[in-house]
């Protein structure tokens, strides 16, 4: 096995509470449903440790852990971004937020000593916490202590894709001036979508000048808009940058159906992502690539389909779109949800075919891509005007 993923229902303690829209649930019924239409069959699943303060303190404060630990005794003035409606203190927030770092450090160190090029952790993906403070349901950032790791141990070029509708705003800081990790992010504008970052002129700093790349899409961006200005972007940097590994936070909240923000991709879509990203692994990574979730709010219908797609990919057990939703699984959902309306297969049934960057350049996204070009690609060398690069 050349992949591995990693799981345990531990995992499902990171539950902000009440009706919170980061619900665990989103994970149990994405690891049912890869389990019942056999993604996992004969794939052992790792089971994480929490992460100790020494690998948390690579991204965070001292202040800040004594403040995630203090937050459940201290009740809700705690301060850091702490006990406000986004990131309410939680029972065990310290303990199962550091699992969710664990989960994601043990998918790296499979890569990095070589027992597997491809590794999962559905539950990681944190994107938002910052180094001081909490932010976007995100307490402790496992994707830039991850990345922190795999610097101190063999790697010295990282490449960080975010596909998650809000911009990946906690990695970019973490890393916006080391030269070593190029983070791209794409996502709904800034100026219609929270935190309000991630524009195009946000390239990085110092000597790390052009390794943040944003590329904010306009609301109501369809499947093929999306993967058009994908394509315009991302593997050019790839090819340029030569990564060693490729790490990439796999967010499905630019659903249509999502209802938290505006972007309007489908579970085809999302498929289609999911297979870009591995061959660019494979084209520009030796194959390496960590992958890890993020957002994703409409619970039943989207997160499951969508992220049991990203299993099957990452295994290289692809799930046709037409593959019926397994009786069981169905049931399940029927039980805890009697009035959910339920898709039937594992596709939205949408055309993900798109035109390129350059081909007549009347795609809406068109001014996004054009504006990103020109902030980063004279930085890697690379012709901002000319579709070829």
């Amino acid at each position: 096995m050349h992949s591995a993923v990693v799981w345990d229902p531990a995992l499902l303690a990171y539950d902000l509470g009440g009706d919170h829209p980061f619900n665990p649930v989103r994970l149990e019924l994405t690891i049912r449903l890869a389990t019942e239409l056999g993604v996992l069959d004969e794939v052992p699943l790792l089971v994480p440790d929490a992460a100790g303060e020494g690998e948390l303190l690579r991204v965070h404060t001292d202040e800040y852990l004594a403040a995630v630990k203090q937050a459940t005794m201290a009740g809700w003035d705690v301060g850091h971004g702490l006990g406000t409606a986004d990131n309410p203190v939680f029972s065990g927030m310290h303990e199962s937020s550091a699992l969710v770092v664990g989960s994601t450090l043990l998918a790296a160190r499979e890569i990095a000593e070589g027992r597997v090029r491809r590794a999962v952790n559905i539950a990681g993906g944190l994107h938002h916490a910052m180094r001081d403070h909490a932010a976007g349901f995100c307490i402790y950032n496992d994707c830039a202590i991850a990345i922190s790791w795999l610097l101190d141990h063999g790697f010295d070029r990282i490449a960080y894709v975010d596909t998650d509708v809000h911009h990946g705003d906690g990695v970019q800081a973490a890393f916006y001036e080391d030269p070593r990790v190029l983070t791209i992010s794409l996502h709904q504008h800034p100026f219609t979508l929270w935190p309000g970052t991630g524009y195009s002129a946000e390239a990085g700093a110092g000597d790390a000048e052009g390794t943040a790349v944003n590329l904010p899409l306009p609301p109501r961006t369809k499947d093929a808009g999306w993967l058009r200005a994908f394509h315009a972007v991302v593997p050019s940097l790839l090819a340029e940058f030569r990564p060693q590994i490729l790490v990439t936070q796999c967010g499905v909240d630019s659903h249509d159906e999502d209802p938290l923000a505006d972007l309007s991709l489908s579970v085809d879509g999302h498929r289609r992502i999911y297979a870009t990203l591995r061959e660019l692994a494979e084209q520009h990574a030796g194959g390496r690539w960590l992958a890890v979730g993020g957002g994703g709010y409409q619970l039943i219908r989207v997160v499951p389909r969508s992220w049991t797609h990203l299993l099957a990919t990452v295994l290289d057990r692809d799930v046709k779109p037409a593959t019926p939703l397994p009786p069981g699984w169905v049931d399940t959902v029927r039980k805890a949800a009697p009035r959910a309306e339920l898709p039937l297969e594992m596709t939205d049934g949408a055309d993900t075919a798109y035109l390129p960057w350059g081909d007549g350049d009347n795609d809406p996204v068109d001014a996004a891509i054009r504006d990103t070009r020109r902030a980063v690609f004279p930085l890697h060398g690379l012709d901002p005007d000319d579709p070829r690069d």
